[in-house]
């Protein structure tokens, strides 16, 4: 095969989540192309750019899935190198550390080929199995949401100027909301262990740059859920539900004793989202928060919705501030 003679392979396990019973994760093989995260520099962002949009898969290969408890699972890459696997299996909970990460490791079933795979052919994987500790789950958007991206300017050329020309250390999260995510993580008694779900329809291909923007802001660390370039280019059926409310509802389904906070923004369609979700499952959505953003018409359009909704409590925010004091009054946060 002619991969064989390119760049070295490597393989991206997305953080994922599953229960005691239930393993699930999902990831890419693809070929390393050494992107580095915090490069500066015009062109060097632009060519950074490039290699994240123009990914070189390794398609149609076996995957081993090594668990902490020696079992092996096999799966196998598509035709854009992606993977996931699901199985049943017992015990996983006493796998995990006290925060609910299972580390595992993955790997090239045959690595037999004239390829050199960087360092080793083991590569570290993550799912969180959430703690018997959690009170509530939190399912939040990322683009202006918490992060600054610039998703309702005119052909949404800030979200291009961001995501091209600025490295993931140079974004700015939005005021407040690393302290907000980690009182909603810790909860009411302070030591809940809540685990923070992000969702987004940004592409599978920004997830490293997105988990390093995570972690160098402090905010709490859980599953970055996004969704394919296929997907982000393919129009949708009419009675399609969006990739954030599938992954949403996969959240409510596997956690089903599990109540969730909902957190998004005034800017998309977040606030139709939510709605449509809580009206589904009105006993399970305790709250909504929505982080109003600069578009008069969709503010506008988001507090006409809210004023004759009364479901579950939700909140049009200008502040971190205003959704903290919203949570403490509530019960959700100490």
């Amino acid at each position: 095969m002619s991969w064989f003679k390119k760049d070295p392979l490597q393989i991206i396990a997305f953080q994922s989540y599953g229960t005691d019973t239930h393993f699930y994760l999902r990831g890419r093989a693809l070929q390393d192309e050494t992107i580095d995260l915090e490069q500066r520099g015009f062109f060097k962002l632009l060519i950074n750019t490039w290699k994240r949009i123009e990914s070189d898969e390794v398609k149609h290969v076996v995957i081993n899935i090594k668990l902490p408890n020696g079992k092996v699972l096999k799966t196998k890459s598509d035709s854009h190198g992606y993977f996931k696997v699901e199985a049943t299996l017992d015990g996983l909970t006493a796998f995990a550390n006290e925060r609910g990460w299972l580390t595992c490791e993955v790997s090239y079933n045959n690595v037999n080929t004239k390829r050199s795979i960087q360092k080793s052919n083991r590569f570290p994987a993550e799912i969180l199995i959430p703690s018997t500790k959690a009170a509530f789950g939190v399912a939040s958007d990322i683009d202006d949401t918490i992060l600054h991206t610039g998703v309702v300017s005119t052909l949404k050329w800030r979200v291009l100027y961001n995501s091209v020309f600025k490295s993931a250390k140079m974004r700015l999260p939005l005021e407040g909301a690393a302290d907000f995510y980690h009182l909603l993580h810790r909860g009411k008694t302070g030591k809940n262990v809540n685990p923070i779900f992000y969702v987004s329809h940004s592409p599978w291909n920004m997830y490293r740059y997105l988990e390093l923007f995570l972690k160098q802001n402090n905010f709490p660390k859980g599953p970055i859920l996004l969704r394919s370039f296929k997907q982000f280019l393919k129009k949708k059926a009419i009675d399609e539900k969006p990739q954030k409310q599938k992954e949403i509802l996969n959240l409510l389904k596997t956690y089903p004793d599990l109540p969730f906070i909902l957190i998004g923004d005034s800017g998309e369609h977040d606030i139709d989202i939510y709605i449509e979700i809580a009206e589904q499952f009105p006993e399970r959505i305790k709250a909504i928060y929505l982080r109003s953003v600069k578009h008069k018409k969709k503010v506008i359009r988001v507090k006409r919705l809210l004023e004759h909704y009364n479901t579950t409590p939700a909140l049009l925010v200008e502040s971190s501030e205003q959704a903290i004091l919203h949570a403490r009054e509530n019960g959700f946060i100490v």
